[in-house]
């Protein structure tokens, strides 16, 4: 005969085993490329430790998934036709959603990274780094920890040290740069993946930290300073 009691003993144990189990890190993955959303999908799928909520395909569509599905975090290419990873953060960080965003692309160039840093992202990571310390930074993320690859955290270290940086941002640089090359805006925004809006904002900095009044006199200025070489 079965003891009642030692039975409600072990389900009361197996439930308090289940209950203390931690819950998966949830994630959506925004990127253009369907094989690269495919493998880091297959990648998250294969531990017990995440779960993939939602696939998008570029930012405004993250941006929709994590209003809608409130993951912990999502995993954020920079660079996608259908709009950039730079606006959706900091989309994103205009409507202070709980979500983090790690950046993770094959671009390590200053502008992009300070323009996803400045826009509120998390962490950044390049494609190349290997599955367990992708794992490891999508665990940081999710408990607002700054996770960034070594490459980046020794250009960005780099670049706060070098003198002169402190006028223009990375992106407001980048903006001027092809400006000086007779850029319009709508050439400027396409180029850059962000907005005609984004561009004007950025001319509007532009001008106010070199005390210019339009776009001719702001790189005479920029070429004066060194800005622009």
């Amino acid at each position: 005969m079965t003891d009642p009691l030692a039975t409600s003993g072990d389900a009361t144990s197996g439930d308090a085993a289940s209950s203390s189990s931690p819950r998966p890190v949830t994630l959506v993955i925004a990127d253009d490329h369907p094989v690269v959303r495919h493998g880091l999908h297959s990648i998250f799928a294969s531990s017990p430790d995440f779960a993939v909520l939602g696939e998008a395909a570029d930012g405004p569509e993250a941006v929709e998934l994590v209003a809608r599905l409130d993951p912990d975090v999502v995993l954020m290419d920079l660079r996608m036709p259908g709009g950039g990873g730079v606006e959706a953060i900091e989309e994103l960080s205009r409507r202070r959603v709980r979500t983090r965003v790690l950046v993770l692309t094959t671009y390590d160039t200053d502008s992009d990274t300070v323009a996803a840093i400045e826009a509120g992202a998390t962490g950044y990571l390049l494609k190349d780094t290997p599955r367990d310390e992708l794992f490891d930074a999508a665990r940081a993320a999710a408990e607002g920890r700054t996770m960034l690859s070594p490459a980046i955290a020794a250009r960005l270290v780099s670049r706060m040290r070098s003198p002169g940086n402190d006028a223009l941002s990375a992106r407001e640089r980048d903006v001027l740069r092809l400006v000086a090359q007779g850029t319009s805006n709508r050439e400027i925004a396409a180029l850059l993946f962000i907005s005609e809006a984004t561009v004007k904002s950025h001319l509007t900095h532009i001008y106010g930290k070199l005390q210019v009044k339009d776009r001719a006199a702001a790189v005479a200025t920029a070429y004066e300073r060194g800005i622009l070489g």
